[in-house]
């Protein structure tokens, strides 16, 4: 795909100056509309290549682009170069500071929370084959309705009023039965706390157990929900290199700096989907116990094992308190519910239960009761052995049929679990034009390179399958096929 031109004499960014190189973008760019440097309609560059243009981050071309589109200044279309809006007239555009623009001015804070850190091309609209999408045609929707008629019925119950902020007592005692029996985590249900989602669990571990400037390290590729929590959070991320066995600590060399947290996903590496050996396992908490680190474990996917036995979760491995254990239902039940939780030691339940109060990150009480109640009856259980040979179908059909119609050109992960497999390009291709190009024909796939921290990540699409059929399988590749031979891929 053939980039537009980037204008000359637009931007003269002052590194050392006082305005943020976000506003500095943004007013550059406004002032180009307004003398008709840039006339109506004018393509701009993605994201990704202005930062290369101009050497910055492009968390801080997405600010700058974020403020104009608010504006009217230039629009983005999934799937298409930013443009300059249509029809604009430059008199209508006014040289005023970001400041006085659309209200208050975003704080620095502000501007990294609301950043858009999965990047250009990542998959926000339904569609078939997305990651992380459970297979709704499987779920047991009149269960469900029953136990939801029967959660009703709080309504004369104190759990409604103003306790109870980190989770139904009812629904921790039936997460601490199954992690007990499914994981091998072993946890008093005090020691559970049950939130809204695994990305509000980050968020206020990240807030509460680091400082702005601490160091911490992310598996490389990595979870890029993890990565805005720690952004969000002012923090030193360091990535964690990954191979076919998982994160290997080993890698790191010198502690200089030692981290505060480590984020892994021991179980199934997202996205590559990699099973962390025992042997590397142990290895990880020798490291985190010599620094002094906390390991946020986020189980994501852990219903989900295709072959072989399950490895025992690090919190099982794990000294007290050297370990977080992450979990969801949005995997194995449905996203919307909003429901996570995580396993805390002893001596964070206090502070963490006051903190869930004060920043509002607690789940609904009566999805929790109706979840609770639908555990309790055998209902999870019988729901989780009808979807996973299921997934396993699915995901191995997707498997093959990549593989039999484009062996040449991709090399498929290996299907040990999950509900996605990623699909890495064997020849330099833009996956991030390849993803956009896959949504616009209704497969809502990611690009791959978006999960690396560095430049140079390796590019491939994450591609769901729980959801998926035969034919939108058969139909995704043929796109995909399509595609790789198409300028869209250069």
């Amino acid at each position: 795909m053939t980039e537009p031109v980037f204008p000359e004499g637009i931007l003269s960014l002052k590194r050392s100056g006082e305005i943020p190189l976000a506003e500095q973008i943004y007013r550059g760019f406004r002032e180009a509309v307004r003398t008709g440097l840039l006339q109506s309609g004018t393509k701009l560059p993605s994201t990704r290549r202005l930062a290369v243009l101009l050497d910055v981050g492009r968390n801080t071309v997405n600010t700058a682009y974020d403020l104009l589109q608010a504006e009217g200044v230039i629009t983005v279309r999934t799937g298409a170069a930013p443009r300059v809006t249509e029809g604009l007239l430059p008199e209508g555009i006014n040289a005023r500071p970001m400041a006085d623009a659309g209200g208050p001015r975003l704080s620095r804070r502000g501007q990294t929370l609301s950043a858009n850190l999965r990047g250009e091309g990542w998959a926000y609209r339904q569609g078939g084959l997305q990651p992380g999408a459970p297979a709704l045609d499987l779920f047991p929707y009149e269960e469900w309705a029953r136990c939801l008629r029967r959660a009703a019925r709080l309504e004369r119950s104190a759990d409604l009023h103003y306790q109870n902020f980190a989770g139904l007592q009812a629904l921790k005692q039936q997460i601490a039965r199954h992690l007990a029996a499914e994981r091998g985590v072993r946890a008093e249900p005090e020691r559970i706390l049950i939130t809204s989602s695994t990305q509000a669990s980050l968020t206020m571990l990240t807030q509460v157990l680091t400082d702005p400037g601490d160091e911490v390290w992310l598996e490389e590729p990595g979870y890029l929900g993890a990565r805005t929590a720690f952004s969000g959070a002012a923090l030193t991320i360091r990535p964690l290199p990954t191979d076919g066995d998982g994160a290997d600590a080993s890698k790191m060399g010198r502690l200089d700096t030692p981290p505060k947290l480590i984020y892994v996903t021991p179980s199934h590496h997202y996205p590559l989907g990699a099973r962390m050996p025992l042997s590397r396992r142990l290895a990880l908490l020798d490291v985190a116990r010599t620094c002094g680190a906390v390991i946020l474990e986020d189980d994501y996917d852990s219903e989900f094992l295709f072959e072989g036995r399950p490895v025992a979760a690090l919190h099982g491995l794990a000294d007290e308190g050297q370990v977080v254990y992450l979990g969801t239902f949005a995997k194995s039940l449905l996203p919307g519910l909003r429901i996570a939780y995580c396993v805390v030691p002893d001596i964070l339940v206090a502070p963490l239960t006051q903190t869930m109060r004060n920043i509002g990150c607690s789940a609904n009480v009566q999805a929790q009761a109706a979840l609770a109640r639908f555990m309790d009856s055998g209902a999870y259980q019988k729901h989780l052995k009808q979807i996973r040979p299921v997934y396993l179908e699915r995901g191995t059909l997707l498997a093959e049929t990549l593989k039999h119609r484009l062996g040449n050109q991709v090399e498929v992960a290996p299907l040990t679990g999950n509900v996605q497999l990623t699909v890495m390009f064997r020849e330099p291709v833009n996956d991030i034009a390849v993803a956009l190009a896959m949504q616009d024909r209704g497969f809502a796939v990611s690009p791959l390179s978006n999960c690396y921290l560095s430049e140079a990540g390796r590019p491939g699409l994450i591609v769901g399958f729980a959801g998926a059929n035969p034919r939108q399988i058969e139909e995704g590749v043929d796109a995909l096929a399509g595609l790789l031979g198409a300028d869209v891929a250069c």
